[in-house]
């Protein structure tokens, strides 16, 4: 089938990549001299998908330039905050057809994408050791008949899916009926999608390891991108480094720290003085020992 367009995920406000995502959207990030969402449009683009959406919502303003750069178009998502992506999936219902749906975060090291496409299937790589990624398991037919968070030895979601038109129209029935349910504002769309196997058949694309990426930490990007271990490209951690004498290659195994609505208000990190934690809003930097 013939795939009508992409849909780029880049909603969400990634608070685990702070404090780099508290400055620019992560999609923005500069990896190996490509920012990330572009590199993926240029793929898109061209593999002969036509036409590429980005559904926005944290940062939204940053990505008006990518209109003129690269004639997208942009959708809003206001519920960002308040919704798992399962929100972008409804702001975008109505240029569901046979679409990639794809995470503006993804890095991917070869082309992954294709003018034309058998059948809906969620990307996929191999652990052999244990792993806490969605884990799938298939059936005769080769469809996804199981999905469990953790296990070893198992193909792992991770990256881009495609939804045939037939997959696209009965997804968004399921949505449509549980939409407004409390319990659903917090699921992503694979939760949905896991819910519902029995009439939402997706296959497993098998992709070999290493060609695929996801940088959820800073940490995670310095392992890729060997520059960001002494330049980190945060006016935060420039400043941090300044203030206790380091370097910021020094500044290592941060984590974001939540407040009460579960938004990030500041993130945690080890440097040779110890641990610290920076309060994002007032600029504070505390001691919490070592």
């Amino acid at each position: 089938m013939k795939v009508d367009n992409a849909i780029i995920l880049a909603a969400g406000t990634s608070s685990r990549f702070a404090p780099l995502s508290y400055e620019k959207h992560k999609a923005l990030t500069m990896v190996k001299g490509d920012v990330l969402i572009e590199r993926q449009i240029k793929q898109l683009k061209i593999s002969g998908v036509p036409d590429v959406y980005i559904v926005v919502g944290y940062k939204a303003e940053q990505f008006e330039y990518l209109k003129e750069k690269y004639g997208v178009r942009i959708i809003y998502n206001k519920d960002y905050l308040t919704r798992n992506n399962n929100a972008s999936i409804w702001v975008a219902r109505g240029v569901l057809g046979n679409s990639y749906i794809c995470s503006a975060d993804n890095y991917f090291l070869i082309n992954p994408f294709e003018p034309e496409v058998e059948d809906a299937y969620y990307a996929a790589e191999y652990s052999d050791s244990i792993t806490s990624e969605w884990c799938m398991t298939e059936n005769e037919e080769g469809y996804i008949s199981q999905v469990k968070i953790g296990g070893a030895s198992a193909w792992y979601m991770y990256g881009h899916t495609f939804w045939s038109r037939q997959f696209s129209e009965r997804f968004i029935s399921v949505l449509e009926k549980e939409y407004n349910f409390p319990e659903t504002h917090c699921k992503l769309w694979e939760k949905i999608f896991m819910e519902h196997l029995d009439i939402l058949k997706m296959k497993i694309k098998k992709y070999e390891p290493g060609t695929i990426y996801e940088f959820d930490t800073l940490d995670e990007l310095r392992k890729f991108d060997s520059s960001y271990i002494a330049d980190t490209r945060s006016s935060i951690l420039k400043h941090i480094s300044l203030k206790l004498g380091i370097t910021e290659k020094d500044i290592v195994n941060i984590k974001n720290v939540n407040g009460a609505s579960s938004e990030a208000i500041g993130f945690e990190f080890d440097c040779p003085a110890g641990r610290f934690v920076y309060d994002y809003e007032s600029e504070e930097l505390k001691s919490v020992g070592r």
